[in-house]
Formats: C-alpha cells, structure tokens, sequence
C-alpha cells in the first residue's frame, strides 16, 4: 500500500519537508490552520511567514549560518530558492520581501502533484501514521494536548519578541545615513541612526522606564527570556552599556564624515518596494504608545510613523534531547517525526535545516533504508546534535554558530577568520560526501 506522510504545518520546517519527500516522490498531506485561524502574529494568508525578521542572515560562509544555508543549497532547498526570488537588498544577508517570499512557497505546495493541502486543524495524531510535526513555536491548545501525551512529558518554554517596522519616508535622512557595518557589500544597504552620549543616556532612562505590555505583566517576573532573541527593554536593564555591545552597537559605523558615535540603531529594508524598514534587534514587549513614545527619541525617528508595533509570544518547545534521536524522530514511536522551532532549533534557516533532515529519513524509513545521521562536522549535523545530544536539564534552544559543530583541532597558531574558513571548508566538503552516500 502506498505510503502518504502527513505534515503539520506549513510553516519554514514544514513546507520544506513536503517539498523534498515530494521530489523523491512522496506523497504528502500538509495540514495548515492559518487561512481558518491565524495565531497572534501572522498577518499573511501565504505559507511560510517570516512574522519576525524579514532577513535569513549573514551570507558569508564564515559565518556559521552563512555555511549552513551553502549546505541546504546542495539539497535543492525550496526556502533558499524562495529567498534568493525575494531577496532584497541588506548588504552581507539574504532578506527578503516577506509577501513575494511566502507566496512561491506556497505556490509551490499548491501546485506540486505530491502535496495535497488540508486547510484545516490537525487535531488527532495516529500513532499508526507516519506524522511529521512541525507545527511551530505557536502550537495550537488542542495540538500541544496531543503532543504532550504522545511524549510523555511537559513543554518548555520561552517568550519571543517581534521587531517594530516603520515607513521610509518618515526617517529623517539629513540626521540618518546610509552605510553597512564595516562597509560591507557592494551598496550602502542599512540606514543607521546614531546617538552621541547624551542622547543615548536619555534613550536608556526613558527604555528601562518605560510600561510594558499588560497581558504579559502579572508573569513578568517568571518569563524565561531565549537569550537570541532578548527583548530591547530587558537588554537596557541588565546595564547601561549593555545596549552599545548588542543592537545599539557603534562599531564599524562612523558617521560620513569620520567621527564616532557613542551607539548607532540601525534599519533594514523590509520589502521590495523598499518603502518600509525594521529595527534590528528591538523586539520588545513594551506597549505600543510606550514604544512610540520611546523609539521617536532616537535620533532621525523623530517623526517614525510606525505601520507594525512590537509584540511579544510565548513560543513552545519540546525537551528534544529527552524525546527525539538523530533523525529528529521520536524514540518511543519511530513513525512519528518532528521538525522545526518546536524542536528547540531558533532561527529561520536552522528550522527550515531540521525539516530537510526529518524529510530525508522519512523518505529512507518508507523505502526501507538505513537511517543517516548527518556528519557533525557540517553546521547541520552539528545543530542537529546539539538539540538531541546537550543536557535536558536546562535545555534552551540554539542558533548556528560554529561551537556546536565538530571541534576542529588546530596546532598551529592561526587568525580566527582563516580558522572559519577552515571551519567552513571542511563542512561543506564533508556534506558532499555525506550526499553521495543517500542512494
């Protein structure tokens, strides 16, 4: 009998896992809820929405990430190909317009004779059925109750921020400038707002002051923040430089005519039209008068006129080390797999990695083949390590970045760039290889 896999989700994780059991010709069924029930920050009826940043990161292969997403090209990956049709300019990082972005994915789900769409809650998972959950780090009441007695244990949990975003022609240009970090890439791609002493100080009395949110304030005391991802307000409140070190940081952002600055926010191209741009780094759970208020004290934002305030999500994660083996599936149930932030990967490229290793052994389950644990040393292997392999006492979820990959031992004194590209070298040879041996 012909084996059909169901998919929940059709977030990054998900639609990536369809797309590759489709190419190797898997039937799939992908169970989507958003176009019935959106959660409380999804703004799109496409799938595959970016609901924080709208950039996939750094592109340089030094960059752990950057080496990641070399990795996943080498497996035709659907949220690559959908990036780079919808990338716009942000100088060394792939972003993108969010709409045209999530409108290819879903085009492609709609239109691959694989993948039938179920616009529809998933609510009863069959132990008897080969399931992938990637469901997300705003898993549904109903799917959190199955989830949990199908593991056998309870969830964890982190709060998660979203970035404000604003219009271009409301940020004054004769006090901003245009200038990448460093000066990196070819154009001028972020527009920097910088801030001398003073103004910063005022900045920070006013941030560390300033209401927050009331839904979240009766718990604030016992939120447990994911600190990738800290919010700006509990940033300013661990210290008075904390900010300058983090996204106020002023390195490699002088002003046009040389001088330094104290600390520089930055903005980042949010659409194609390039009309709208987000702060990087200012998720926050501050109010959304409070955080008008506040963020029109920076320099050249006098006058921001904000289109999407920030807010703040409890987002869900299994203890994967606990429940899950090296194949992202469930030890105690081997046709059940999971994939995505709700395994405790962060980050937009890292969960759509971990559906294309769930795909991949699936596929391999259903033909009867031995399943493959990706090499260590390549960024995929190593995140994917890290989330079954490190303590489930206090497990929290991880970013790439090159500490969790496979140690490379070094005898001779060597520059720490030559050392990532050592790093990068041997990850991408190795996941070449690796690829040779899925036949």
């Amino acid at each position: 009998m012909e084996k059909i896999v169901n998919i929940i989700g059709a977030g990054l994780a998900g639609c990536e896992a369809a797309y590759q059991l489709a190419k190797r010709n898997i039937k799939v069924k992908l169970y989507e809820k958003k176009t019935l029930k959106r959660n409380p920050v999804q703004k799109l009826d496409y799938f595959a929405e970016l609901v924080c940043s709208n950039t996939l990161r750094s592109s340089d292969l030094k960059n752990a990430v950057g080496t990641l997403k070399e990795e996943m090209r080498m497996f035709d990956s659907l949220i690559i190909k959908a990036a780079e049709f919808a990338q716009i300019p942000a100088g060394g990082s792939l972003a993108v317009d969010r709409e045209l972005f999530s409108k290819y994915i879903t085009n492609e789900m709609k239109t691959n004779k694989y993948i039938e769409v179920i616009e529809q809650e998933f609510q009863k998972i069959d132990k008897n059925q080969i399931t992938l959950i990637a469901s997300g780090p705003l898993t549904s009441k109903t799917l959190q109750l199955e989830i949990s007695k199908l593991i056998g244990q309870d969830y964890f949990y982190f709060f998660d921020a979203v970035a404000p975003i604003i219009t271009k022609d409301s940020i004054n240009m004769n006090i901003a400038f245009r200038k990448n970090r460093y000066e990196k890439g070819e154009t001028q791609d972020y527009i920097n707002c910088p801030m001398n002493k003073e103004q910063y100080e005022l900045f920070h009395k006013e941030l560390v002051a300033a209401q927050l949110a009331p839904v979240h304030l009766e718990s604030e005391q016992n939120l447990k923040y994911f600190e990738g991802c800290m919010p700006l307000e509990v940033m300013a409140k661990r210290g008075f430089d904390t900010l300058t070190f983090g996204p106020l940081k002023p390195a490699g952002l002088r002003n046009l005519d040389g001088t330094n600055n104290f600390a520089v926010v930055q903005l980042r191209q949010d659409n194609a039209a390039d009309n709208l741009y987000n702060f990087v780094g200012f998720q926050t759970n501050l109010t959304w008068p409070e955080q008008k208020r506040v963020f029109r004290l920076i320099p050249g934002l006098e006058k921001a006129n904000f289109v999407r305030y920030g807010v703040m999500h409890q987002n869900n994660f299994i203890n994967s080390p606990t429940v899950l083996n090296e194949f992202n599936q469930l030890k105690s149930n081997h046709n059940i797999f999971f994939a995505g932030q709700i395994t405790g990967v962060e980050g937009y490229v890292e969960s759509t990695s971990s559906g294309i290793i769930a795909a991949i052994n699936i596929a391999r389950l259903i033909n009867q083949k031995e399943l493959k644990k990706f090499p260590i040393d390549t960024v995929m292997g190593g995140l994917q390590n890290y989330i079954i392999a490190t303590s489930s006492k206090n497990f929290q979820p991880m970013k790439a970045n090159w500490s969790i990959v496979e140690n490379l031992e070094i005898k001779s004194k060597i520059k720490k760039e030559e050392k990532k590209d050592m790093y990068s070298n041997r990850a991408l040879n190795s996941m070449k290889q690796f690829i040779k041996t899925l036949v």
